[in-house]
């Protein structure tokens, strides 16, 4: 690897990176020690539900954009071309939906954890295993995203592996544990403006030095880089416009509708106006990020054409060819390579901080709170900060584990849809259909989650046999859930047949990766429902009020009145989900103890919501519905 390790930081690249983590830490140190100085769990869980809609939009969009998408879809679309840029198909979807569904019924339950809301649908026991699947998928994440950076990093300037692991995870937890969720969330919006910068400046040097764009879009399309809309519907090919357009939707809504990450920001927002517009304002965002991304793998392979510094064996994975390409492009430009590095590591920094923070959370709320109902806020503040710094920890146990693990993309993206899917059909079984109960909840999510790891282990171990009994191709360039990619870089590399199709339990193993989060939240939905069915639905008089979303009795509007009942999806569901603005705070505040607000707030909060949703009309409700049926 030798050439690489010569491309060495200049003292002024150093001097730009540490700055952008004293500035991170110095906002989150600010937070700690201005304003109600976090000394309540409303404010260091919620940010006082105080956040206005662009530093939570901002938010959004760094929470998952993070250092591994920076990495992944460049270096996917110089080995693949554009047909990744399809993704951008399903944010419309993706997006749509959180905003009038499932914003509307987290936001007027005034739920402090996602999980909450499991409880008030079903019971407790549904909520602890939504949780304790939930704190799995986001530990494992934080692992790979905490590592990802530094991995290449390590790579491109010889900087210490585990120096940077730990000065990254160390930075985070102070500004987690001292500043709250208003510090995330505005370290975030710090973020991703150097996000933002950084790979716009990759993008206008590197096409200046390759002649202009319309010459990289040339070389592209000589390349054969530049995909068309491929309209293929089999579900095992890769990438295809049904598997990012379709399976995608499904993917973000596993990340914008039901995960606490998200979610948390969407409540911290002042009113339930303004959360729906963040999740508007997120949508061109992504759009820009996601063509910013698929610039750079152009201008990539307009620098290298097909003689890629992964063949050549300056780099070992392919996700170091960026950071290669970043230094080889920022040679004479002192500054620029510590700008990019320090927009890799904002990626990063903001992940895993909204990580510990929405962890620091479900912990509290879901495992502790219930079981401690008289804990003094202090204590439960301070034990909040505590969850935070230990779970700060226990991510650069998993950055260890994570170096054990294969290429980054599609390892963060698959263990989101192993273990997303399932959480996301958890949800859409208590939101649309309203006979799922208890037992079906439970049975589902095991069967949705038993599905999903038998699938990603089973195709894993295949492509592991394959690739051991294939080409000798250095195996950690390849992503480590990734369907065909190995063969498809084996007959790059080697000889360019084609392979059979492949059959039975094969063919599942398969399974393109994007469609994962479908499959398994499917699987959930369709075991849940059945399981209800032979144990007894729920009764409608059995629902807590404005927990279940009227889609059912919109869709099936032409059915007799009596098969309606027996649906459970008569009309007076709609009707008291118009004015669902009143009960569930009753029903709330009962069910958990008052476990989102703090004494004396309280009383003042609870008067100024009032007031709030008294203004809220009427009809409200019903354009959601209305809209959602014209989707």
């Amino acid at each position: 690897m030798g050439e690489v390790v010569q491309m060495h930081f200049t003292t002024v690249d150093y001097v730009i990176f540490v700055l952008l983590l004293v500035a991170s830490a110095g906002i989150g140190l600010f937070y700690a020690f201005s304003g109600g100085r976090q000394r309540t769990t409303q404010e260091f869980l919620m940010a006082d539900r105080s956040m206005s809609c662009l530093p939570v939009s901002l938010s959004l969009l760094a929470t998952f954009q993070s250092a591994v998408a920076i990495l992944g879809a460049p270096s996917e679309v110089y080995a693949f071309g554009t047909q990744y840029w399809f993704l951008g198909v399903s944010y419309f979807l993706g997006l749509l939906i959180p905003a009038h569904i499932f914003i509307p019924i987290f936001y007027r339950l005034r739920l402090s954890s996602a999980y909450e809301y499991l409880e008030l649908r079903f019971n407790k026991t549904v909520r602890i295993c939504g949780t304790a699947t939930f704190i799995f998928q986001m530990v494992i994440y934080m692992g790979v995203v905490l590592y990802a950076p530094a991995l290449a990093l390590n790579a491109v300037t010889g900087f210490d592996l585990w120096g940077a692991v730990l000065a990254m995870g160390l930075v985070c937890t102070l500004y987690t544990a001292l500043g709250g969720l208003k510090a995330v969330i505005w370290t975030d919006v710090f973020q991703t403006v150097v996000m933002f910068a950084g790979q716009l400046a990759v993008i206008v040097v590197g096409a200046g030095q390759a002649g202009g764009i319309a010459e990289v879009w040339r070389k592209a399309t000589n390349g054969s880089r530049i995909a068309g809309l491929d309209l293929n519907p089999d579900p095992l090919e890769r990438h295809t416009f049904w598997t990012l357009g379709v399976g995608g939707v499904f993917l973000m809504l596993a990340l914008y509708g039901v995960n606490q990450a998200q979610v948390q920001r969407y409540l911290s927002s002042r009113t339930e106006k303004e959360a729906v517009m963040s999740c508007y304002v997120v949508f061109p965002c992504q759009q820009i990020v996601l063509c910013m991304g698929c610039l750079m793998g152009l201008v990539m392979f307009a620098r290298y054409g097909e003689d890629s510094p992964l063949v050549k064996g300056y780099v070992k994975t392919t996700d170091q060819m960026v950071l290669y390409f970043v230094m080889d492009v920022f040679k004479e430009l002192p500054g620029l390579p510590g700008l990019f590095v320090a927009c890799l590591f904002s990626g990063a920094l903001s992940t895993i901080s909204s990580a510990f923070n929405s962890l620091a959370t479900v912990t509290m709320e879901d495992l502790i709170k219930p079981y401690f109902p008289n804990m003094t806020e202090s204590k439960a503040t301070l034990m909040s900060k505590g969850l935070a710094l230990v779970y700060g920890l226990v991510c650069l146990a998993m950055a260890y584990i994570a170096s054990l693990m294969g290429s980054v993309l599609q390892a963060a993206f698959s263990i989101f849809g192993m273990v997303g899917g399932p959480l996301l059909g958890l949800f859409c079984l208590g939101i649309f259909f309203p006979w799922a109960n208890p037992k079906g909840a439970v049975v589902g999510l095991v069967a949705g989650l038993a599905m999903a790891f038998w699938v990603g282990i089973g195709s894993f171990v295949m492509r592991m046999s394959r690739s051991s009994a294939g080409p000798a191709l250095n195996t950690t360039a390849l992503p480590l859930f990734d369907n065909m990619t190995s063969t498809a870089l084996a007959s790059m590399v080697t000889n360019p047949t084609a392979k059979p199709r492949p059959t039975g339990v094969e063919a599942l193993y398969s399974l393109s990766y994007m469609w994962y989060s479908a499959h398994n939240s499917a699987t959930v939905v369709v075991v849940g429902l059945l399981v209800s069915l032979l144990t007894g639905p729920m009764k409608e008089k059995e629902l807590t009020p404005g927990t279940v979303f009227p889609v059912l009795g919109t869709l099936l509007f032409f059915l007799p009145e009596r098969y309606k009942e027996k649906l459970c999806c008569i009309t007076p569901l709609a009707m008291k989900a118009k004015d669902i603005h009143t009960p569930p705070y009753q029903m709330a505040k009962k069910d958990s103890n008052g476990a989102a607000f703090c004494g004396e707030d309280a009383a003042a909060e609870d008067k100024s919501q009032t007031e709030e949703e008294r203004t809220l009309p009427s009809c409200q409700l019903t354009a959601h519905i209305v809209e959602e049926t014209a989707l």
